[in-house]
């Protein structure tokens, strides 16, 4: 128990904000406000399941659209967005005073391989290798850090992402690392 007023205990940020965060760091959030619902992109098979047909009428919305906040996601009764359902969101048939909190693997594996943490991991690298003042691993690991975690490293991090870094020189991967780390869908 915290025996100070000025602490709170750590909560998982709601679902919205979590791909929000991951969109904001990578600079694909579209920040337009008001407007039509998105519709994201949905992991294949879901539209079908839910309608049991192949020609369903889900249509992805274009371009920036798809990056909108996750306060505008079209929410379909038939196939709710899965990453919304994964973790956690309100049934939206009567009304919601608390969200419930899960921790389960299939939000990690949602995490790795939502199409649009995908595309956020691979936009997260480009920021990164672009970044012209960081020309050593190291210095870029670091600004990958801060970005998406607001420290540096930690020597132990450093070391372990350099080993894979050797095996596999992928930026994508190592965003995607920092993106399903448990620091960054956590409020401290």
């Amino acid at each position: 128990m915290n025996a100070l007023l000025a602490r709170q205990s750590r909560v998982r940020l709601s679902a919205e904000s979590i791909r929000d965060e991951a969109l904001a760091v990578s600079g694909l959030l579209n920040e337009d406000v008001g407007g039509p619902s998105v519709k994201p992109p949905q992991p294949a098979g879901v539209v079908e399941l839910g309608y049991g047909r192949t020609n369903a009428k889900y249509a992805e919305s274009p371009g920036r659209l798809k990056y909108r906040r996750g306060l505008y996601v079209h929410y379909q009764r038939t196939t709710p967005y899965p990453f919304l359902v994964n973790f956690d969101e309100p049934d939206s048939t009567m009304s919601c005073t608390r969200r419930r909190i899960s921790n389960t693997p299939l939000q990690a594996l949602n995490l790795l391989n939502d199409p649009v943490f995908f595309e956020a991991a691979g936009a997260l690298a480009k920021k990164v290798e672009a970044q012209t003042s960081a020309s050593s691993f190291g210095d870029k690991l670091t600004y990958a850090f801060e970005l998406c975690l607001g420290r540096k490293p930690t020597p132990r991090e450093k070391d372990r992402l350099a080993t894979y870094f050797d095996k596999q020189p992928d930026w994508t991967g190592i965003s995607r690392v920092l993106l399903n780390l448990d620091e960054f869908i956590t409020r401290e």
